[in-house]
């Protein structure tokens, strides 16, 4: 990401910076890969670390399912309840061991703030509007967006629960940075790069806090969540600069790129991490020659196991998809448009389909409680 400045920060890093009473700031650099990674300088009237009590708060257990087949699943989140806020409500559906995979539907703001001490986050946000506030700032988000959560922010995800919510979850083991291929050697966006730095926005208003009391912050790390209970109100930074932050991109700023015959699925890619990356489907017109045939051909994944959430539209090359499905097509067999959909596709000029499409690197594992959404019937669909 490019270089943000919000709030009041001193002339130089590492330096005093003083309040009105004479005493100092407290300056937190936060950053990855040690020290020569991307990173940020914050700010804080308080020292974060001034902590009252830490104590273990949970074990969140995850069971995958055992000895399961080789085939195409298809999960219908339509039947994920919304029972919670953004972190108790989370289910997940899939995983292994650089990333979880799931659907969250809010009704309440969430009652604690928490932070991921593993890796990054990602949400997708399907339905609903709101805002997160974040050590950084708030974020406003709406339908559409997808949202980019730091390791280490503390944040707090505050639905407008007047509209429904519903968004598509990812927790990961690494960084989430824009594909490499769309940089040049100073990290700046490339000409032939689907998006650019005008569609990526940072957080819009930085509110600091200056409370001291009891406030609750959960953090996810080493497959437990610990509780440290802070002698002051979170956010508490009154600025920061750097290049870490959380940030948000809308789906509808995509690009897509196109040709005259079909395009594989990398042209679709938005984002990459360890073993894994997110692409967006949008509308878009389709191929040009005079024989092209716009449906996929069929293919089996190379090293790598393939997700789509369908958001909304027509999904030209599938039958029987609803918005909020989740199909998982595995490497190892070969999958491609449902009977029908390759000759369906032929002079066809346009698509209005929107979906984010997953591919990991390692093979995903199904959780079980993810069973009891599945679409059975869905590996036999081609033949009917």
């Amino acid at each position: 990401m490019y270089y943000r400045q919000m709030g009041s920060i001193p002339n130089k890093r590492h330096i005093q910076f003083k309040k009105e009473d004479g005493t100092l700031y407290r300056e937190q650099v936060m950053g990855t890969k040690g020290f020569s990674g991307t990173q940020s300088i914050l700010y804080h009237h308080n020292m974060p670390t001034k902590v009252l009590e830490t104590k273990h708060f949970s074990n969140p257990e995850i069971k995958f399912e055992e000895n399961s087949s080789l085939m195409h699943r298809h999960l219908r989140t339509e039947k994920c309840n919304a029972t919670s806020d953004a972190l108790f409500g989370r289910e997940y559906l899939l995983g292994n061991e650089d990333l979880l995979i799931g659907v969250v539907k809010p009704k309440i703001a969430m009652k604690h703030y928490y932070r991921n001490g593993d890796g990054d986050e990602l949400f997708y946000i399907h339905y609903g509007s709101g805002k997160i506030e974040t050590i950084f700032g708030s974020i406003y988000y709406e339908e559409g967006d997808y949202i980019v959560i730091p390791i280490g922010t503390i944040y707090r995800i505050v639905p407008n629960t007047e509209v429904m919510q519903t968004f598509l979850f990812v927790e990961t083991n690494s960084q989430i940075t824009s594909p490499r291929r769309y940089r040049n050697e100073y990290g700046q966006l490339l000409e032939h790069s689907p998006f650019c730095e005008r569609d990526i926005h940072g957080p819009a208003q930085l509110e600091t806090y200056d409370q001291t009391g009891a406030f609750s912050v959960l953090t996810k790390a080493r497959g437990s969540m610990t509780e440290h209970i802070f002698q002051h109100h979170p956010l508490d930074v009154i600025g920061w600069d750097g290049y870490l932050y959380p940030w948000k991109f809308s789906i509808h700023d995509f690009e897509p790129i196109t040709g005259r015959i079909h395009q594989p699925p990398p042209v679709h890619q938005t984002f990459e991490g360890h073993n894994f990356v997110i692409c967006s489907f949008v509308p878009r017109l389709y191929d040009y020659h005079p024989e092209a045939i716009p449906a996929p051909y069929y293919h089996s994944n190379v090293n790598s196991d393939e997700v789509i959430y369908y958001v909304d539209g027509n999904f030209m090359s599938r039958k029987g998809i609803e918005e909020g499905s989740i199909t998982l097509h595995p490497s190892g067999i070969p999958h491609g448009p449902h009977p029908g959909k390759t000759e369906a596709s032929i002079g066809k000029k346009e698509t209005a389909e929107l979906a984010v499409m997953i591919d990991t690197f390692k093979p995903l594992k199904v959780v079980s409680n993810a069973l009891d959404i599945e679409d059975r019937a869905y590996m036999s669909s081609w033949n009917k």
